[in-house]
């Protein structure tokens, strides 16, 4: 018999439900969210899990990246299509969303997103780093300005296209800073 997992991620524990090719619901648990507890439960299980379905987020992908290594089939969901699929329920929680997921993946009525490379991944959080930096130092540049101007010292322009940003200050100004 075949058995197909789904698992509602959250930040500490998530609920995963496995049910078997009929829809009849075999285990449902809290799982730590990281992959050695998912592999650990599923290993304890003894199930010959077919498919396991995530709904796509922010640590779906990590998750994602340890099952698919030792060896699962797992789907990442679409957020829209499974709220849309399981809208249907009166009461939202973890674990009816686990039940949708693993009911979604046993009949294959899902749309699957496309998982990005571990390289991908590592890319876009450097160019997300290096923003979030740049935004930050723009924000102190500016707040400094600011303050210096409610003394009455102008700050001229900073120097653009260098890799470090200079202030031409005022030999008032200097004076100021130095006390």
């Amino acid at each position: 018999m075949d058995y197909y997992a789904g698992i509602d991620v959250s930040l500490e524990l998530s609920s995963v439900c496995v049910v078997d090719s009929s829809g009849k619901i075999v285990r449902e648990t809290k799982v730590a969210s990281e992959p050695k507890a998912l592999l650990q439960h599923f290993g304890d299980l003894g199930l010959p899990i077919v498919r396991v379905g995530l709904e796509a987020g922010p640590l779906s992908q990590w998750l994602r990246e340890g099952l698919v290594a030792a060896g699962f089939e797992v789907v990442l969901l679409e957020t829209r299509h499974v709220n849309a699929a399981l809208s249907a329920m009166l009461v939202k929680t973890d674990r009816k969303d686990a039940r949708g997921i693993a009911q979604l993946q046993r009949t294959g009525w899902y749309s699957s997103v496309h998982a990005k490379s571990a390289d991908a991944q590592e890319i876009r959080a450097l160019l997300v780093g290096r923003k979030l930096l740049q935004a930050k130092l723009l924000d102190v540049e500016l707040s400094i300005r600011g303050i210096l101007r409610g003394y009455g010292l102008k700050v001229g322009e900073a120097s653009r296209g260098r890799s470090r940003r200079e202030f031409a200050i005022s030999s008032k100004a200097m004076k100021c800073l130095r006390r």
